[in-house]
């Protein structure tokens, strides 16, 4: 077990430093761009490895496919957008609303109401110390949680339809496709720079298909209720990530806000754990569902 709790720290990790070295990218190619470089990227890499079986498919099966990939699409284009404007770490930490919610509502316990509570006030702290942050990026951060929060649902429902990677790639390709009427006017030939291109595919490997595979494996062994607490780290993680690689620092108060979302994240976490058997928890982050076997 201590194996796959690396396992998954590992994906974190990955996760945050694709997205910090995505943000020193901005001056070189707009947002929405470097979204599309990274899910082009991993739709590309599922393709090849899943080779998702398309025949017999219902109308059912494509819906929930194709709402997965808006979800994901929208996730990510909200959440660059916000990080774009805001830092890194604090944009997380809004972004993480999404999942606490799904969290405390599928406990179903009023106590779980503090947890909202914290989290509610992690938030309104970061009033109190508005450096560096603006109403957009913290609009886009919600935005990028209600998206979180829809992909979490899809995905429970996608991994029930469709077996494996399956649902994933489909999922990917499409978000991948509806970007691109939007990133060709906007990024122009950029997209084109071997520069550009080699780093965009990097951080789609960080982002997506590194921490993928990680959780994958590490969810063989691990309780769905323990990676769900690891995932509570994202918002720590992410902060740290800024320092380390765009050297974006937060003040004592933003601090603080992102350890009560970080708390209440951990505390709903357990609460759902302990009102809902294991089997049934569903926690994902970047394509994970652990409602449902997603290995082949």
């Amino acid at each position: 077990m201590r194996r796959s709790v690396w396992l998954v720290l590992g994906g974190i990790v990955s996760v945050q430093v694709g997205a910090a070295i995505a943000k020193g990218l901005f001056d070189r190619v707009d947002p929405t761009g470097m979204v599309f470089l990274r899910l082009a990227t991993s739709a590309l890499i599922f393709l090849a490895v899943a080779r998702p079986a398309l025949r017999g498919r219902t109308r059912a099966d494509w819906y929930v496919a194709l709402g997965f990939g808006a979800s994901l699409a929208t996730m990510n284009w909200a959440i660059y957008q916000s990080f774009a404007r805001i830092p890194l770490g604090l944009a997380v930490t809004i972004e993480f609303i999404g999942p606490l919610t799904i969290a405390v509502l599928g406990s179903r316990r009023a106590r779980d109401l503090l947890w909202v509570a914290l989290a509610g006030l992690g938030v309104l702290l970061l009033g109190f110390d508005p450096s560096g942050v603006t109403m957009v990026g913290v609009l886009f951060a919600l935005l990028a949680g209600a998206a979180w929060a829809s992909y979490i649902l899809l995905s429970a429902s996608t991994g029930r339809r469709w077996q494996g990677l399956d649902g994933l790639t489909v999922a990917s390709v499409f978000a991948a496709l509806a970007l691109t009427p939007v990133v060709i006017p906007l990024t122009g030939d950029r997209l084109l720079d071997p520069t550009v291109l080699a780093l965009g595919a990097a951080v789609g490997l960080l982002s997506s298909v590194v921490p993928y595979s990680l959780e994958l494996v590490a969810l063989r062994t691990l309780p769905t209720s323990t990676f769900g607490i690891l995932m509570s780290m994202e918002p720590a993680a992410a902060a740290l990530a800024a320092i380390l690689i765009l050297h974006e620092h937060l003040g004592p108060l933003q601090w603080l806000a992102v350890g009560c979302v970080v708390a209440a994240s951990i505390g709903a976490t357990r609460s759902a754990a302990q009102a809902t058997p294991d089997a049934e928890l569903t926690k994902t982050s970047h394509g994970v569902d652990a409602g449902v076997d997603p290995l082949p």
